[in-house]
C-alpha cells in the first residue's frame, strides 16, 4: 500500500508540469537518448563511442576557455549531460527530493533561480580553477552533469531551514538535520578533488557556494526575498475601499515581512509540519 502511494504521488509530480518535473523528465530523456548511440555507431559503421564523444564536444562544458568562446551554450548545457547510470540516479534523486522542499520553503521562482544561477557559478568556478592553476594546462577536462545545480538547490534549503530534519535509512531509520548533510556534501566534494573527477567536484563547490549565498542575499532583502505585488492599487484597508497610500502600504508589507520572518523562525526551530493552518496559508500566499 506504501509503495503504491508513493507510485501515485511520483506519478502526479511527473504530469504537474512545475518547472521541477520538467527538469527531471528532461535530464532523464536526455539520458535515455544517450543509450542510442551505440547503434548510431553501428548502423553508419563508425568507431565506438563516435556518436557521444560528438554529442558531448557540442553540449559539455570544456575547460579550455577558447572552447567556451566558440560555444558559449555549454555553460547552460553541460548540466543536462550525465554518465553512467549511477551519476544519473544520484542527481535526479537529489533533484526529486532538494526540489520539493526547495519549492515548498522558498517558492517555484527561487528555484529556478538557484537551479540555474548555481549551475552557472559551478561551471565558471570550474573554469576559473582550471585556467588559474597548473593542472588545466597539464589536462584538458570536460564537464556533465546537474550536480552542481541541484546542490546549490539542497545548500540553499539547508541553509534557509537549517534545523529542518531529513530522515535516512542505513541499519535503521534516523534523522540529521539539514546543515548537516550540506556541510557533510561541501566536505566530501572539497576532500576529493585530488581523487578523482577533480572538475566536477570544484562545480559542486560553486554551486553551493551560490547556494548559500543566495539565502545570506535574500534574508539581506535581495534575490526576490520580497515579491513585488501585481497591482499595489488592489491593497486595500479592511476598513476603507480607497487605494492605500505609500506610507500605508510600506506599512503594511513591513508587518507582512515580519510575521513572514516569525513563521521562518518557527520552521528553522521545530519544523513546516508544525505551523498552523493559518501560518501555511499565509506563507503560501506571501511566494
Amino acid at each position: 500500500m506504501q509503495s503504491q502511494q508513493i507510485g501515485n504521488q511520483f506519478s502526479n509530480f511527473l504530469k504537474s508540469g512545475s518547472l521541477l518535473s520538467i527538469l527531471f523528465i528532461m535530464n532523464v530523456a536526455l539520458w535515455l537518448l544517450m543509450l542510442l548511440f551505440p547503434l548510431v555507431d553501428y548502423l553508419y559503421a563508425l568507431p565506438s563511442g563516435s556518436a557521444k564523444s560528438g554529442f558531448y564536444e557540442w553540449l559539455a562544458l570544456s575547460s579550455q576557455w577558447e572552447v567556451v568562446i566558440r560555444r558559449p551554450w555549454t555553460l547552460l548545457t553541460y548540466m543536462f549531460l550525465h554518465d553512467g547510470f549511477w551519476h544519473i540516479l544520484f542527481n535526479m534523486l537529489m533533484l526529486y527530493f532538494g526540489g520539493t522542499m526547495c519549492c515548498r520553503y522558498l517558492g517555484a521562482r527561487r528555484f529556478g533561480w538557484i537551479y540555474f544561477v548555481g549551475g552557472l557559478f559551478g561551471g565558471i568556478l570550474y573554469l576559473l580553477v582550471y585556467n588559474a592553476f597548473p593542472v588545466g594546462q597539464l589536462q584538458i577536462s570536460t564537464l556533465v552533469g546537474a550536480s552542481a545545480a541541484v546542490l546549490a538547490v539542497f545548500v540553499a534549503t539547508a541553509a534557509y531551514i537549517p534545523n529542518q530534519e531529513v530522515q535516512f535509512w542505513l541499519v535503521r531509520t534516523f534523522s540529521v538535520k539539514m546543515k548537516w548533510v550540506a556541510i557533510a556534501f561541501v566536505i566530501i566534494d572539497l576532500l576529493s578533488i585530488p581523487a578523482a573527477n577533480a572538475g566536477g567536484h570544484i562545480a559542486h563547490l560553486g554551486g553551493a557556494l551560490f547556494g548559500w549565498l543566495f539565502v545570506v542575499f535574500m534574508r539581506n532583502g535581495n534575490f526576490l526575498h520580497k515579491v513585488k505585488p501585481k497591482k499595489r492599487s488592489t491593497h486595500k484597508k479592511e476598513s476603507s475601499s480607497r487605494p492605500l497610500s505609500d506610507d500605508e502600504f510600506n506599512r503594511r508589507r513591513a508587518e507582512d515581512q515580519k510575521r513572514v520572518d516569525a513563521i521562518l523562525d518557527k520552521i528553522s526551530k521545530s519544523g513546516y509540519e508544525n505551523l498552523s493552518k493559518a501560518e501555511k496559508e499565509f506563507l503560501f500566499k506571501y511566494k
